[in-house]
């Protein structure tokens, strides 16, 4: 026992001291894409201005693509916790209040962090598959929109639905995944729901990476309507 009792600083220190050290590194190599992209993300880099031998890295991250790994995460992580906190904060759960609140945040936390939503929503890294690992996370927003198209359901009623036989598993799948009821009608809301997704993002990626530069000037004002527009025409929410 007191063996035990003396072991058991010693081991929360050397904790401690090896999550300060797994921060700084990846604060260092967040510092090396916005400087140079995540293609150019190199261990032995990150290492020379962590300090560090080249070497001594691995114990924390085995390569380059474990370090993307954990970088990616924690982007999806920051935008997801980001998210939820909007979401909540909403008091009456009205879908287009919620939608509203989604939408702007995701766009604001981009803004703020564009070289991670880079690696996370820009092009693929070559030669870098993503594990399992990042499925979570990256499932932490389309949940909150999940729960918004539940809302939607129990408001909205939508033409029959034209989802093609070949589409209905995987969607359903999808949708199921969501919490919604795999059904015609659910089918064809899921179906909304991801263009509403993709939209939303590909507007963000749009403006943040100067896609409409000389087209739309005022940004901000152009999302604002994106964003009630995809409420009205594709959710069927009242503006």
């Amino acid at each position: 026992m007191k063996d035990d009792l003396k072991q058991t600083p010693v081991l929360g220190v050397r904790a401690r001291a090896r999550q300060q050290t797994v921060a700084e590194v990846l604060g260092i190599a967040r510092g090396h894409l916005a400087a140079q992209g995540a293609a150019s993300l190199s261990l032995r880099a990150v290492a020379r201005d962590a300090g560090m031998v080249s070497s001594a890295i691995y114990r924390y991250f085995p390569s380059r693509d474990h370090l993307l790994t954990q970088l990616i995460v924690d982007a999806y992580n920051s935008m997801g916790e980001s998210v939820e906190r909007a979401y909540g904060a909403v008091a009456d759960r009205d879908p287009l209040t919620c939608w509203r609140a989604v939408c702007f945040t995701v766009r604001d936390w981009a803004v703020a962090n564009p070289h991670e939503y880079a690696l996370i929503f820009g092009s693929p890294v070559p030669g870098y598959a993503a594990p399992q690992d990042t499925v979570e996370p990256a499932a932490r927003v389309p949940r909150v929109l999940g729960v918004i198209l539940a809302e939607v359901r129990k408001t909205t009623t939508f033409p029959d639905p034209k989802v093609p036989v070949k589409l209905r598993p995987e969607i359903a799948r999808i949708a199921s995944t969501l919490g919604l009821e795999v059904d015609l009608l659910g089918l064809d809301l899921m179906v909304r729901g991801l263009m509403v997704w993709t939209h939303l993002f590909g507007s963000i990626s749009f403006q943040l990476f100067g896609h409409r530069h000389n087209v739309i000037e005022d940004g901000d004002a152009f999302f604002a309507l994106e964003v009630d527009r995809l409420a009205k025409d594709m959710l069927g929410l009242a503006i």
